[in-house]
């Protein structure tokens, strides 16, 4: 580590980098300015990054770049492949990172590369953090996301002024331990969905008031965070994406890879997957994941939007 990077982190002493500024990014990067950092950022999509730099960032041309103004570099980007390309691609952050500096991803991705960016960065005299989230949109603009990581354990301890004002750090074990607890975590939020739309379906066509049964169990066993977050976008048929059907069904399919080569059989993720990928058949990736109640509704002929009065409010 440099003698700065030693030092506690603070806005005085520590350069900032991000390369991602989408649903999750953005809000992330606006707590982390407000806090007073300085930040770098690099999105592929330039104006995406512009609400960000109305209020002080700089943009850089390339995840290199980025890395050559920073002393910790974060990533949230979409797929494994994009992480190994602005991380450790030809004009990766790494190639431009200072010996003792960081890279900390965020996105969800495989572990096996977790692994590997840290073997990377290690040989280069410098650290990597995996630090995948959960939380959705609505966790990323509040502050208070859930950040699994994995890693160097003094390391994660030093970065948590600035996980701090992301949400709450739990260090999860080793290079890659990160990005396991992420994937545990969507296993139980697929079957969690599952449940949550199934029982919808099933109070709609007994003729419920759906709202008034989600209310009902709200504070009962079936309670969830599911619940709580999409229950009511589901009935306003608010499907815009806190976080994207593409994307949970790339981090439902390294699951199922993953449980593959560990001999694991687990019927409710398998069961998930297909649903979301039925949704991609429809062309509906592009929407947030509580839009798996369109499959349940095509599968059983009903429309919860025809029997919720309030479906045609805005949220």
């Amino acid at each position: 580590m440099t003698t700065s990077t030693m030092e506690p982190i603070s806005p005085t002493n520590t350069k900032l980098g991000w390369i991602g500024t989408g649903v999750m990014g953005r809000s992330m990067c606006t707590h982390l300015i407000k806090a007073g950092y300085t930040l770098t950022i690099f999105t592929r999509t330039p104006s995406k990054a512009q609400p960000l730099l109305d209020i002080g960032a700089t943009f850089a041309d390339s995840p290199l770049a980025v890395a050559e103004a920073s002393d910790i570099v974060f990533s949230i980007v979409g797929y494994p492949s994009d992480v190994q390309s602005v991380l450790i691609g030809t004009n990766g952050a790494l190639h431009g990172l200072r010996r003792g500096g960081v890279l900390v991803d965020m996105t969800t991705s495989d572990p096996s590369l977790a692994v590997d960016i840290s073997n990377a960065a290690r040989e280069k005299g410098c650290v990597s953090i995996d630090a995948p989230v959960s939380g959705g949109d609505r966790g990323a603009k509040n502050g208070t996301l859930a950040i699994f990581a994995g890693g160097e354990e003094d390391v994660v301890e030093r970065m948590k002024p600035l996980f701090d004002c992301l949400g709450k750090v739990s260090y999860m074990g080793g290079a890659g331990k990160g990005q396991y607890a992420k994937l545990a975590n969507q296993i139980t939020i697929a079957s969690t969905m599952v449940g949550l739309v199934e029982g919808m379906v099933y109070a709609c066509k007994a003729g419920l008031d759906v709202e008034v049964f989600l209310n009902a169990i709200s504070t009962g066993a079936a309670g969830s965070k599911s619940l709580d977050l999409y229950g009511i976008r589901i009935l306003k048929r608010d499907f815009e994406a806190g976080f994207f059907v593409n994307h949970f069904v790339k981090d439902l399919g390294i699951c199922l890879r993953e449980c593959q080569s560990m001999g694991l059989a687990l019927p409710g993720l398998a069961l998930a997957q297909q649903l979301y990928l039925s949704l991609q058949a429809h062309g509906e990736g592009s929407l947030g994941t509580q839009a798996l109640i369109l499959a349940l509704e095509r599968l059983n002929n009903v429309s919860l939007a025809s029997t919720n009065p309030s479906s045609s409010d805005k949220p």
